[in-house]
Order: structure tokens, then C-alpha cells, then sequence
């Protein structure tokens, strides 16, 4: 979608004020779906009293979201499902 408004305000001559690099949550949002779902289910439920202890918690919830979590993409399967059927 970004790319498409960008071809079409090069051929308008029209500029856009408000250019988002490649990367931005505009132009990537797969980037941005993961940070709400961290902000949604990590940061905005667990009071975090230090720096180690963020650190411990926000890994295993990575752990969880990249390894035991149903995701749409892979059919409603598990990473961790999907990674034992393409290795058998």
C-alpha cells in the first residue's frame, strides 16, 4: 500500500508530507502487530519492579509467543508443530 502511494504521488508530482522509511510501522505491519499483541499481553498486565527481571519475563514470553502459540499463518498450528512436521 505504501509503495503504491508513493508511485502515485511520483506520477502526480504530488509529495507527501509525511514519508515513513521502509520499515516504519506504515509500511510494515507485521512489525506493528506484534508490538501491540507484546504491549497488549506483556507489558500492559505485568508490573515490572527492575531491568533483570523485564528481561526474564519479556523472554519467556517470546518463548511462548514463537514456540507454543497457535498462529493463523501456519493453519492455526503451533511454531513448534510446524517446525516437527516440515523437519519429518
Amino acid at each position: 500500500m505504501a509503495q503504491a502511494l508513493r508511485d502515485w504521488c511520483e506520477a502526480s508530482t504530488t509529495t507527501s508530507k509525511a514519508y515513513s522509511a521502509p520499515g516504519s510501522i506504515w509500511e510494515n505491519g507485521f512489525a506493528e502487530s506484534f508490538n501491540g499483541r507484546f504491549r497488549d499481553e506483556f507489558l500492559n498486565t505485568d508490573l515490572l519492579t527492575t531491568a533483570p527481571e523485564a528481561q526474564i519475563l519479556a523472554d519467556r514470553w517470546r518463548w511462548q509467543y514463537n514456540s507454543l502459540r497457535p498462529h493463523s499463518a501456519l493453519q492455526g498450528r503451533t511454531p513448534l508443530e510446524a517446525a516437527q512436521a516440515a523437519a519429518a
